[in-house]
C-alpha cells in the first residue's frame, strides 16, 4: 500500500499541502442505496410523506451537505464547487431508492469527498423521513463510481 497522504513522517495527521498543485477540472460521481419495504417505497415515490416530498428533501440535503464537507471531514480542504447534483431514483432491483451525486470544481484537489458526503447525507435524510413507516430500512453500497482530473488520473468503478 502506498503512503497515506494525510499522515506525516512522524505518524501525525495533517492536511495535505496543495498550494503547488495546478488547478485542473475535477469531477466525481458517487452512489448509494436505501433498501426498504415495498410499501415504504410506494410512500416515498408518492410524495405524500408526513414530512413532505421525501425525494426532494433528500436531494436538497445532499446538495447542502456537499457544500459543508470540509466542516464535517476534518482534513478536507474547503472547495468552491461549480456543480453539485443529487438525484434519487428507484433502484434497479426495485427494493428501494438509489442516490447518485455528481460534484465538479476546478482546483488543486478532488471532489470525491463532496460527492460521497452528498450521497451519505441524502441516504440518511431518506431514512429520517421514512423511519416512521419502516425502521428496518438499510443504507448500503455508498461508493465512489468515478472521478476525473488531477495527478492521480481517472478512475471508473468496473461494476458501475
Amino acid at each position: 500500500m502506498s503512503r497515506l497522504s494525510h499522515i506525516d513522517a512522524t505518524g501525525r495527521a495533517r492536511m495535505v499541502d496543495v498550494s503547488d498543485k495546478p488547478a485542473t477540472a475535477r469531477l466525481a460521481v458517487a452512489a448509494g442505496r436505501v433498501r426498504m419495504a415495498p410499501e415504504t417505497l410506494a410512500l416515498a415515490l408518492g410524495g405524500g410523506g408526513k414530512k413532505g416530498d421525501v425525494i426532494a428533501v433528500a436531494e436538497l440535503a445532499g446538495v447542502m451537505a456537499a457544500k459543508r464537507t470540509s466542516d464535517l471531514i476534518p482534513l478536507c480542504h474547503p472547495l468552491s464547487l461549480s456543480k453539485i447534483v443529487v438525484e434519487v431514483a428507484t433502484s434497479a432491483e426495485g427494493d428501494g431508492l438509489t442516490v447518485t451525486a455528481t460534484a465538479k470544481t476546478t482546483g488543486p484537489t478532488g471532489v470525491e469527498m463532496e460527492a460521497l458526503t452528498a450521497v451519505s447525507v441524502a441516504c440518511l435524510t431518506l431514512y429520517d423521513m421514512l423511519k416512521a413507516a419502516d425502521r428496518g430500512m438499510t443504507i448500503d453500497a455508498i461508493r465512489l463510481v468515478e472521478k476525473s482530473g488531477g495527478a492521480s488520473g481517472d478512475f471508473r468503478r468496473e461494476d458501475a
